[in-house]
C-alpha cells in the first residue's frame, strides 16, 4: 500500500511488521501457556490481555491510555468466550493409548481442534477489531447484542450439538469428544457436552452484525482469528500426539535426557498460543489502515440519564455494573452456590456487562483488563499454594498472592485513568502496563510452578518456566523499544 492510500496516523514503521509479529507470538505463547495452569474462560483472558497489549502498542505506540485500554479490554473480554468449549476428550482422540495408531481418530480429533480453535480465537479477533476500529459502539447496543448472541448460541447448540443423551448412547452427528464410535468396547464412557456449534453460530452472527454496522476491521480480524485458531490448536496437538505415537523416538539419544522434563500438554498450549498470537498480529498489521486514530475517538451517548457529560457512562451506573460483575465472577469462580455458577459457564452471558461497561465507561476498560482479569488468577494461585499445599501461612500467602498483586493492578488502573484524564501520555501508560502485566503473570505462574529455578533439580515445569521467561523478555523489549513512525 502506498503512503498516499494510508489513513492518517498510520505511517509505516521503519522496522516493518517483524517486531510486532515476534511480540504477538511471544505474548500468545506465554499467555496461553500460563492459561494451562488456570483454565477456562478467565485463564484465557491472560493471553487476550498480553496479545492485545502487544498489538495495540505495535500499531499505536503513542496512543493515550484511555483509547488503548478500551481496545485492550475488548480483546481481553473476547478471548474468554471460547472457554466454554470442552476439548480434553477431543485431544484424547489423537493420543489416548487405545487410539494410538488409529489414523481416522487422529484426523477427526485434529479436525475438532481446528473447529474449536477457530471459534475460540475468532471471537478474540472480532472483539479486538471492534475495540481498534473506527466504528463507535454504544453501551446499550452491545448489551443487547450480547444477549441476542446468547439466544443464537442456544439455538446453535440445539441445531448442531444435539441430541445429547449419553445414557442412551445418543450423541450429535458432528461430535468431537469421546464416543462409542471410537471406543465401542467401553461401557462406562463419559462423553462431554459440546457447545462449539452454538458458539460458531453466535460468532457468525457477530461477524454479520459488525459488517452491517459498517465496521471494516472487526470482520477482518475475525477471519485472522479463525485462521490462527484453526492452525494453532491442531499444530500444537501434533507435537503432543507425535510424542504419544512414537515413544521410541524419545527413549534414545538427546531426547532421552530431556523427555522426562517436558510437559507435552503445556507444549501444545504454548504452541497454540504462539501461532494464534502471530496470526492475529499479522492480521492487525495488514489492516492497520483501518485502525482508528486515537485522538479522534470519543464515547457516544445513548441517553442523558445514563451518560455523564462528554458521552461517558454515568459513574453510578458504571461502578454498580463493575461491582455486580466482580461479585458474580467471584461467586462463580470460588463457590459452589447453585445457579450462580452458570455466570461463568455461559461465557457469552459473562460478557454482557463487561462489554457494555468498557464501551463508554471511563474506569471500566482499565479495571476489567487489569484487576478484574487478575482476580481469578490470584485467587487460584493462593488456593493451590496456600490452602491446598500449605506452603505459606494464610495471612502471608493471601497477602503475597492476592492482596499485593491486586493492589498493584488497581493502582496501575487508577494511574492510567487519572493520568489520561489530565494529559496525553503518548503511550507511556501502555508501555508500563505491558511490562507490569507480563512480569506479574510470569511471577504468579512461576510460584504456581513451585518456583522451578534452572539451577535447582529440574522438574516438568522447568523448561516452560524458561520459555515463559524468554517470552517475558521479548515483551519487555517490545515495551521499551523506541516508537517509530507517527502512530498517534
Amino acid at each position: 500500500m502506498s503512503d498516499a492510500r494510508r489513513a492518517p496516523g498510520t505511517a509505516r514503521s521503519e522496522a516493518g511488521p517483524y517486531p510486532l509479529l515476534l511480540a504477538g507470538a511471544a505474548a500468545g505463547a506465554m499467555g496461553w501457556g500460563i492459561r494451562g495452569q488456570y483454565g477456562h474462560e478467565t485463564g484465557a483472558m491472560i493471553a487476550g490481555l498480553l496479545v492485545s497489549l502487544a498489538i495495540v502498542l505495535g500499531l499505536r505506540p503513542r496512543a493515550s491510555s484511555a483509547w488503548a485500554m478500551r481496545a485492550v479490554a475488548f480483546g481481553t473480554i473476547g478471548v474468554g468466550f471460547g472457554g466454554a468449549m470442552t476439548y480434553g476428550q477431543t485431544i484424547g482422540l489423537t493420543q489416548d493409548a487405545a487410539l494410538v495408531g488409529n489414523l481416522a481418530a487422529l484426523r477427526w480429533g485434529l479436525t475438532g481442534l481446528a473447529v474449536k480453535g477457530a471459534v475460540w480465537i475468532g471471537f478474540f479477533g472480532a472483539c479486538l477489531g471492534m475495540g481498534l476500529g473506527t466504528t463507535r459502539y454504544r453501551s446499550r447496543e452491545l448489551a443487547l447484542l450480547m444477549l441476542a448472541l446468547v439466544a443464537v448460541a442456544m439455538a446453535g447448540v440445539w441445531l448442531l450439538n444435539e441430541p445429547y443423551v449419553p445414557a442412551e448412547r445418543l450423541l450429535p452427528r458432528l461430535y468431537f469428544s469421546a464416543s462409542w464410535y471410537w471406543r465401542p468396547d467401553v461401557v462406562d464412557l463419559k462423553p462431554r457436552r459440546e457447545v462449539w456449534g452454538g458458539l460458531l453460530l453466535a460468532l457468525a452472527a457477530l461477524g454479520i452484525y459488525t459488517r452491517w454496522r459498517g465496521d471494516r476491521l472487526a470482520p477482518r480480524l475475525l477471519g485472522w482469528g479463525l485462521l490462527g485458531g484453526a492452525l494453532g490448536f491442531p499444530l500444537g496437538q501434533c507435537l503432543q500426539a507425535y510424542h504419544a505415537w512414537h515413544p521410541d523416538t524419545f527413549s534414545r539419544g538427546l531426547w532421552a535426557a530431556f523427555d522426562p522434563f517436558v510437559n507435552w500438554w503445556n507444549a501444545m498450549e504454548t504452541t497454540f498460543g504462539g501461532v494464534m498470537g502471530l496470526c492475529v498480529a499479522l492480521g492487525a498489521w495488514r489492516h492497520r489502515a483501518l485502525v482508528a486514530a486515537p485522538a479522534s475517538w470519543a464515547p457516544l451517548a445513548d441517553a442523558a440519564d445514563v451518560h455523564a457529560p462528554g458521552g461517558w457512562l454515568s459513574p453510578w451506573i458504571e461502578w454498580t455494573g463493575l461491582a455486580v460483575h466482580v461479585a458474580l465472577l467471584t461467586i462463580a469462580e470460588f463457590t459452589d452456590l447453585p445457579g450462580l455458577g452458570r455466570y461463568a459457564d455461559v461465557s457469552l452471558l459473562m460478557g454482557v456487562l463487561p462489554l457494555a461497561l468498557v464501551t463508554t465507561g471511563r474506569w471500566s476498560p482499565a479495571a476489567i483488563a487489569l484487576p478484574v482479569t487478575l482476580l481469578p488468577i490470584a485467587g487460584k494461585t493462593a488456593g493451590r499454594l496456600v490452602f491446598e499445599q500449605h506452603q505459606l501461612a494464610p495471612p502471608i500467602g493471601v497477602f503475597l498472592y492476592v492482596v499485593l498483586p491486586l493492589g498493584l493492578a488497581c493502582g496501575l488502573a487508577w494511574w492510567l485513568v487519572r493520568g489520561a484524564a489530565g494529559r496525553r501520555d503518548d503511550g507511556h501508560g501502555l508501555r508500563v502496563t505491558l511490562l507490569a502485566s507480563a512480569w506479574l503473570y510470569f511471577w504468579l505462574n512461576f510460584a504456581f510452578f513451585d518456583v522451578p529455578w534452572p539451577w535447582a533439580p529440574w522438574t516438568t515445569r522447568t523448561i516452560h518456566a524458561l520459555v515463559f521467561f524468554a517470552c517475558a523478555c521479548v515483551l519487555t523489549w517490545h515495551a521499551l523499544r523506541p516508537a517509530r513512525g507517527s502512530h498517534a
